[in-house]
């Protein structure tokens, strides 16, 4: 794999990381849960919701750099297959719901770039 298709896959799994945080930690903070364009009278709903989606991303993003780390052919595709989910995830964003468009294009954009680099070069 290329060092700039590399370079995505750890920006992907970065933000990944940093979205852990905010929906498994971070949550209850008015600043946080309206940025995922939740009420402060859904929080306590939400809450478990957003905590369990929050492990979804840490584990995709703990599948991206591990498969770096990894390196070699098999590391690169469970790297690659990590990126293929949560550009996946990022379409079904966009198309749930079109207010979140801006944070769906943040999160797919960086591991589809990932992968097309890493077809490419």
């Amino acid at each position: 794999m290329s060092a700039i298709a590399q370079v995505f896959v750890v920006v992907a799994g970065v933000f990944h990381v940093a979205v852990f945080a905010m929906e498994s930690v971070l949550f209850r903070r008015p600043s946080t849960y309206r940025q995922f364009l939740v009420k402060e009278t859904e929080v306590d709903a939400v809450r478990p919701w957003a905590f369990n989606q929050g492990f979804y991303n840490l584990f995709l993003a703990i599948g991206a750099l591990g498969g770096l780390i990894w390196g070699g052919d098999k590391g690169h595709a469970i790297a690659l297959f990590a990126c293929a989910c949560m550009a996946g995830a990022g379409v079904v964003l966009a198309v749930s719901d079109r207010r979140m468009l801006r944070a769906a294009a943040t999160q797919a954009l960086p591991p589809i770039a990932a992968i097309v680099l890493a077809a490419a070069l």
